[in-house]
């Protein structure tokens, strides 16, 4: 039987992933005319070129195009969301948590909305960005099933190593783009991710099949609503603004910055340590403070000495906000923002939530205002860390915790440390140098 894996019949499956990852290696460095490419199956290899001409990291996470609110909001006005039940009814019968394979829903820019199935499989998946609101386009992470098939307008299988990305290439999957019925233009993609049992010509079948049901399905609907009485057309809502967009970054740096966009500007602003303080103790706490909770949060035990500081400090916020960020100026009585303030420290939390473990460990720039010895911040610096740390250390892979046990946080941690060596291999040579940290920071002790 030929190999799924080359175009060349002489040689065995296992053979032909080695050539192929040799001929990835070569490409990547630079040897376009090594001969090894000839043994790549030339969907693949006319992919890794389009990711080269796009400038794709060979080990680049996909970046995170939905936040968590965006991507809500997003997936109940997109077309594919009236037949995401069908998706599932066609490939995650029975027990989805159990069902060996994820399955993913995507638009037509390759920004992934639905990611479910098997709970193994996503976690596993996570850690390399496979999460709902990353973008898996070919011009984000390179060949992949689901930035492939939009990109050719077919279904496409990826084997293992044929992905352009080496964080992708432990794993194999299928993906069929879901045209408009009528207009025939690309409204989404299908992608299964999983091993072998994802890329077998069943599978690709089913996908294929799904995806022209759903197409099916969507017309049905639209013929139906055709059908219906026709109601008196409203007048058209004048155009809104849009929608302020507003983020304090405060991982890693005692200056935040704040980032502001709307109505086709931006701006950004660096804020000094007590404002920073008092504008993150409002986006932690969105349901309000009063002033004496906000002065124990920034100021400790103070007294009415901390109120009357708190007050003057809160008028040179708000004339600050005035200028930069008029939306975000707090209202009182309680203390409290009139529009949402997300913080890339809650992003890191989303992400941890989504599965997205290596993908929220990139994210983490640091402690929280690491130099605030305010208390409120301190707690919830304390809550942001312990978070990454028990979700990484219950969940994570192991190539992820030994990326955080190079990080500040986790370089002098013991416990983390004998996780991942548990986890690694007999013979891996990693080992020698974890049980010498290990060694080194018990005998500091």
């Amino acid at each position: 039987m030929p190999s799924a894996w080359s175009d060349r019949h002489e040689v065995s499956p296992e053979t032909s992933r080695l050539l192929i990852e040799r001929a990835h290696e070569e490409l990547v460095a630079g040897n376009a005319g090594d001969q090894r490419l000839g043994d790549v199956r030339s969907l693949v290899r006319d992919s890794w070129r389009r990711s080269l001409d796009s400038l794709v990291g060979a080990e680049g996470l996909p970046p995170l195009d939905l936040t968590a609110e965006e991507l809500e909001a997003y997936r109940r006005a997109h077309p594919l969301a009236a037949v995401i039940d069908m998706v599932r009814g066609l490939l995650l019968p029975g027990d989805a948590s159990e069902s060996g394979v994820a399955v993913a829903v995507g638009d037509a820019a390759g920004r992934l909305l639905w990611v479910e199935g098997d709970r193994h499989v996503r976690r596993l998946t996570g850690d390399m960005g496979f999460v709902e609101g990353a973008n898996w386009s070919e011009d984000a992470v390179g060949t992949a099933a689901p930035g492939t098939a939009i990109a050719l307008d077919r279904s496409v299988q990826i084997h293992g190593a044929e992905h352009f990305n080496r964080l992708v290439q432990p794993w194999s999957c299928t993906a069929a783009p879901v045209h408009d019925p009528e207009t025939r233009r690309i409204l989404g993609v299908i992608d299964v991710t999983g091993g072998l049992e994802a890329v077998t010509p069943q599978a690709q079948l089913l996908v294929d099949a799904t995806a022209r049901a759903i197409e099916g399905e969507l017309l049905v609907a639209r013929l139906r609503a055709r059908a219906e009485p026709v109601r008196p057309a409203r007048r058209a809502p004048s155009r809104r603004p849009q929608p302020l967009r507003a983020t304090l970054r405060v991982l890693g740096r005692d200056r935040a910055l704040l980032e502001v966009a709307g109505d086709g500007a931006e701006t950004v602003s660096e804020l000094g340590p007590r404002h920073a303080e008092l504008l993150l103790m409002l986006a932690v706490h969105r349901q309000g403070l009063s002033a004496e909770r906000l002065g124990d949060l920034v100021y400790g035990e103070g007294g009415e000495a901390a109120s009357v500081t708190l007050r003057a400090e809160m008028v040179r916020l708000r004339r600050a906000l005035t200028t930069a960020a008029p939306a975000l100026v707090p209202e009182s009585r309680p203390y409290r923002l009139g529009v949402e303030l997300e913080t890339d420290a809650h992003q890191v939390l989303s992400l941890l939530d989504r599965g997205a473990h290596r993908v929220a460990l990139a994210a983490y720039r640091g402690d929280v205002l690491p130099d605030s010895v305010a208390p409120g911040v301190e707690e919830f610096r304390d809550t942001v860390r312990t978070a990454l740390r028990e979700a990484l250390m219950v969940e994570a892979s192991v190539d992820v915790l030994l990326a955080f046990a190079d990080t500040s946080a986790g370089a002098e941690d013991v416990e983390l440390l004998r996780l991942c060596l548990s986890m690694l291999p007999a013979r891996s040579p990693r080992r020698a140098g974890l049980v010498a940290r290990i060694e080194r920071i018990e005998s500091d002790v």
